[in-house]
């Protein structure tokens, strides 16, 4: 895909640019978070902190209060719900319990009970009695009648019998199933959760996790395994590069510190560590953005002078706050396209896009595409489709379960995904309005009829005073699901601190390019009253789309029923800084990881002190090595968590990010970037 097929046109300055390689090794592109706090996230330890230790040794089982002296007080209290059979079921097990004899118990089955509101009094009895005991509803003997079960919460406890998570059709969280011999359907829960938890500790486990060239989701999956716990049990605040060295906070549910400190042995490119309880989980979007730290090898320029001033030129100017070419897809299927498809209601169009073949992927994933393709057999193709593409496994479960139903096939996507595509239109749009604004107004100056910020009491007076009915974009709050509302996390300003520019703000200079905002369109945004708003109703037209109202009535994938948002025009790096570096081997770090930090500590070994070192001083030419002529540029700067680092870099080389994604060898991209840094940008504010 190329970055004018999604607006991505100009430039904020006219510096010169220079050629580079970007991400020639995966420790050149580093990412810490910045959580809600502002704090910079960094892997500092692999140990357990004095106050995790602290909390694990004063474990204590909240059961060791009950007093089993008289066990026929507890079997007379559960006698009131249930019958002579079912206290004797219970006898035994709270026997076995007593004797310290749980390793070979079976959980029990009540009898077959078909009232639900009894079935939830007898869970709400061992909930509250028995913390150690875990209940659930499984199938009675007939397909009308259901069976409480009961058993220990050890996962050890289980009979002997192995459990595997499934995943309907649905998308909801299914019970595991394992078939016994004699024909009965047993169900157990899957939270994975230690066996006993004291009710003093978080429930939440807080790491910081470390990772090499791997996918977030990938990664989490196998600390799921390792721990033998559903990915849903872990939570995080956002993901990240693959292809990079990251560290992020992750919660976990209910497991032991120790237990996640032991996985490093076994973990390789990945680490765990700074444990700490929390009582809430994390949620994505509860962070304030990222630090990277960037290495440009084969930096192609005629001195030096001609990349400072473009990295001076970028703090002083910014950049523009184009979404990146991530956001759209990289593959022959642009999920905006997706996404408009999804606007018009047109399911069955947007199923097959999903689906279709493309030809920059494997060729197990290929076939599986040309398999439905060919056949429409939704069966067979979910059986050839590779089980990390989530998406289209989504997809063909959905039709399995209702052949022919494309808009129940698209909503069995997890919810967060399946926005994507419309969060990808809404960019594209985005894209296309700030390309056109610089265009015709330049980056110099606010003009009449912009979308500014509002920054101080008396603007945020103005906002609430303005008149959103004037654009015949009322939103009726009944109609409104507050917990649907689509804004994706991230986006940096809200409506009501939002106003147009007057001409008595443009003669008092009264706001600046900085303050400018531009609409994802939704219900609650306003369009620039300028030139600008035509670009957004135009690009709608000839998708067939209307700003204002909707061909179907599905809200979910209306703009009727999007609340959308604004972005700033303009951004700039935050502390921004950058050394120029010379090297001679490219397999060379000229960069110091998280882990390289404690590797130094931990490790006294002479050739660890010296190849430490030598990381520390990369940016000094070794005596006897003429070959330490390559030049690179190393930057450090933090941007919000809806900000692209390819732009910051795209703004910075004067190269247009597409280039990065091309299969090209090294000096491939060398001379096809120098040509393109030595021409003249297309456009930049004067």
């Amino acid at each position: 895909m190329e970055e004018e097929q999604v607006g991505i046109t100009c430039y904020a300055n006219s510096a010169r640019g220079f050629s580079g390689i970007v991400k020639q090794r995966y420790s050149d592109f580093i990412v810490n978070e910045i959580d809600s706090e502002g704090n910079v996230v960094h892997l500092t330890s692999l140990n357990l902190s004095e106050e995790v230790l602290e909390s694990q040794n004063e474990e204590t089982h909240d059961n060791e209060d009950i007093d089993f002296s008289n066990l026929e007080k507890h079997l007379g209290a559960f006698r009131l719900l249930a019958g002579d059979a079912d206290v004797d079921l219970l006898r035994g097990l709270l026997t076995n319990y007593i004797k310290g004899d749980t390793k070979d118990s079976k959980p029990i089955v009540l009898s077959a009970d078909s009232d639900k509101l009894h079935r939830t009094e007898i869970h709400n009895f061992f909930k509250n009695r028995f913390s150690f005991l875990v209940t659930d509803t499984v199938d009675g003997p007939d397909s009308s009648s259901k069976c409480v079960r009961v058993r220990f919460w050890d996962r050890r406890c289980d009979g002997g019998l192995k459990r595997k998570r499934l995943r309907g059709p649905s998308g909801n969280k299914n019970k595991s199933k394992h078939q016994k011999h004699d024909g009965d359907v047993e169900q157990f829960d899957s939270r994975g959760a230690s066996d006993d938890w004291p009710s003093q500790r978080g429930k939440f486990l807080q790491f910081h996790l470390y990772k090499e060239n791997k996918d977030t989701h990938d990664t989490l999956m196998v600390l799921g395994k390792m721990l033998a716990v559903q990915p849903k049990s872990f939570g995080l605040a956002g993901t990240k590069d693959k292809r990079a060295v990251t560290t992020q906070r992750v919660t976990v549910f209910k497991q032991k510190a120790s237990r996640l400190s032991a996985l490093n042995r076994k973990l390789y490119g990945i680490k765990v560590g700074d444990f700490r309880y929390v009582d809430n989980a994390l949620g994505l979007g509860q962070l304030s953005g990222n630090q990277f730290t960037i290495t440009l090898r084969g930096i192609a320029a005629e001195s030096d002078d001609i990349i400072n001033d473009a990295a001076a030129m970028l703090k002083k100017s910014g950049f523009i706050n184009y979404f990146g070419l991530q956001r759209f897809g990289t593959q022959s299927v642009s999920t905006f396209a997706i996404g408009a498809a999804l606007l018009r209601g047109e399911w069955e169009s947007a199923v097959n896009m999903i689906l279709q073949p493309r030809n920059d992927e494997r060729e197990d994933i290929l076939e599986a595409r040309k398999y439905f393709q060919k056949t429409r057999d939704a069966d067979g193709t979910l059986l050839r489709m590779p089980r990390h593409l989530v998406t289209e496994r989504a997809v063909l479960a959905g039709l399995k379960k209702s052949p022919g139903n494309y808009l129940q096939a698209i909503n069995v996507i997890p919810r967060s995904m399946r926005m994507l595509y419309i969060h990808s239109y809404q960019s594209y749009l985005w894209n296309h309005a700030a390309s056109k604004r610089i265009t015709l107004y330049g980056l110099n100056e606010v003009v009449e009829g912009d979308l500014v910020f509002c920054k101080d009491n008396a603007d945020i007076a103005l906002c609430a005073n303005e008149e959103h009915a004037s654009q015949e974009r009322v939103c009726s709050e009944m109609e409104v699901d507050e917990d649907q509302n689509d804004v994706e996390v991230g986006f940096d300003v809200s409506s009501k601190n939002v106003r147009y520019v007057t001409a008595d703000d443009v003669a008092l200079k009264k706001f600046n390019i900085r303050d400018v905002v531009l609409p994802l369109p939704g219900s609650k945004t306003l369009l620039p009253a300028n030139a600008i708003a035509n670009t957004y109703v135009e690009l709608a037209r000839k998708d067939s789309l209307d700003l204002e109202q909707s061909s179907h009535n599905v809200k979910e994938f209306s703009f009727t029923y999007l609340s959308g948002s604004y972005r700033h025009l303009v951004q700039d790096p935050k502390e921004l800084d950058w050394k120029i570096l010379k090297y001679g081997d490219d397999n060379e770090d000229l960069a110091e990881t998280d882990w390289d930090k404690i590797k130094k500590i931990q490790n006294d070994d002479k050739k660890m002190e010296q190849k430490d070192s030598a990381d520390a001083s990369s940016s000094e030419v070794k005596e006897g090595n003429d070959r330490n002529q390559c030049t690179a540029l190393q930057l450090k700067f933090m941007l919000s968590s809806s900000c692209y680092a390819t732009m910051v870099l795209r703004e910075l080389m004067k190269i247009p990010s597409s280039v990065w994604h091309l299969s090209l060898s090294h000096s491939l991209t060398l001379s096809l970037s120098l040509s393109l840094s030595l021409s003249s940008p297309p456009h930049f504010s004067s």
